[in-house]
Parts: structure tokens; C-alpha cells; sequence
């Protein structure tokens, strides 16, 4: 089934594995989730998977892409090539989350089903010999909707490498010329060693949509 994703070796490992027992997947058995579904609620419960990630992905995006925090989805997956997506681990106390961005498509995973790169997978705190954990699954529609908010994210999450970006909110748009306009973001970063918070400011012409400058600092 995976012969055309050497990379997909240890998903293939839990292809099979029986999630439907789970009182949130029974209806559904070991089809996909019904698109249905995914109008009707943003958040979806599921379950993810780790990949070391490939050289060549379907979205043309690399697995490097957000410092690693990426992710491949069933090619039936309501969601798309590039798109945010919040990734919440219910397996552990405090329930941690991830933002990744879906860069590769495959075949055979349900809808409600996402492999992740490992290293996104570890910032879930869990060990990756675990293989398969539970969570909830959000996209972020607001986020692709602001392309400054993930302009900011970006440089924010190659900023503190040792940090994943697991909130964000927009805390102030300004018109600060006719043609130039202030955006101000908030970003919640976590790491084993704690949590920091960061705001980042653009500002940018509207005419021409380019960066006038920006500004990333803890707060």
C-alpha cells in the first residue's frame, strides 16, 4: 500500500491498528470519517502516527518546513496542502499541543487519522515508541486567513528553535498611514523548560503588500 512512501515505514506498523474501538471512533469502524462530520465540528477527535518524514512529499512543501512541525494527511482528508492545523495530545496530564502544517498526502489513512514528523510527535510529550496516541485535531482557518499571523509564526518558531508555538492570537490591527497598516500578534511558545510568550508587529504597505518592517520580542 505504501510502496510509493519508503518514509511511511513505522506508520505502516499501525495501518491496522484497531482505533475504532475507541467510544469516539465505533460508528466508523475502518472507513473514513464522513466529510459530514468535519462540516459540522471543527475539532475532530483522532489519532496521530510519526514519520521521520522523505525527501519528496506530495505538497511540495518539505518536512523540514516549521522547523518540524509537520505533518502528512489521509489523501481523503478534508484538509489541505499547506494548511494549520492545532494537534492536542489527550494521551498525558495537561494536554499538550502542537500547530504543524500539513505538507504530504497518503493513502489509506483516514480522515480523522494524521502521521506526524517525529519531532512534532515528541512535542506532544510522548515517547515515539508509543507509536499511536490520542488527540484532538482543529484546523485553523483564522490563521491561514491572516497570512501576517503566519508570516510572524514562522520567524517566530525559527526564532526559538527549542520552542513549539502551540497558541496564537491577534491582539491589535492599526492603520498607521493611508497606505501602511500595524498587525500585533501573540504567540504562546512551550518547551520542557517552560512556557514564554512573544508579541510580533508588522507593519506593511497595502498597496503593495510588502513589509515595511516587524518586530518579534518576549512580552
Amino acid at each position: 500500500m505504501y510502496s510509493n512512501y519508503p518514509y511511511m515505514q513505522n506508520a505502516n506498523r499501525f495501518v491496522n491498528y484497531p482505533y475504532w474501538q475507541y467510544p469516539y471512533g465505533q460508528q466508523y469502524h475502518n472507513n473514513s470519517m464522513p466529510s459530514e462530520v468535519f462540516e459540522r465540528q471543527q475539532t475532530v477527535n483522532g489519532q496521530v502516527t510519526w514519520t521521520e518524514g522523505g525527501q519528496v512529499t506530495q505538497c511540495g512543501i518539505p518536512w523540514s518546513d516549521n522547523q518540524y512541525m509537520t505533518a502528512a494527511v489521509g489523501t481523503n482528508s478534508p484538509y489541505q496542502c499547506g494548511q494549520t492545523l492545532k494537534v492536542r495530545n489527550l494521551s498525558i496530564p495537561g494536554q499538550r499541543e502542537v500547530l504543524v502544517t500539513v505538507v504530504d498526502k497518503v493513502p489509506g489513512y483516514p480522515a480523522n487519522k494524521i502521521n506526524l514528523h517525529r519531532r512534532a510527535f515528541e512535542a506532544l510529550g510522548t515517547n515515539p515508541n508509543v507509536g499511536v496516541i490520542n488527540v484532538t485535531i482543529t484546523p485553523s482557518p483564522e490563521l491561514e486567513e491572516e497570512k501576517w499571523g503566519k508570516y510572524l509564526l514562522e520567524i517566530a518558531q525559527t526564532a526559538y528553535p527549542n520552542y513549539n508555538i502551540t497558541e496564537y492570537d491577534k491582539v491589535a490591527e492599526n492603520q498607521v498611514s493611508p497606505t501602511q497598516t500595524q498587525e500585533v500578534y501573540e504567540y504562546l511558545l512551550q518547551s520542557p523548560q517552560g512556557n514564554i510568550r512573544v508579541r510580533g508587529t508588522v507593519i506593511y504597505d497595502t498597496e503593495t503588500d510588502r513589509v515595511i518592517s516587524f518586530d518579534l520580542r518576549e512580552v
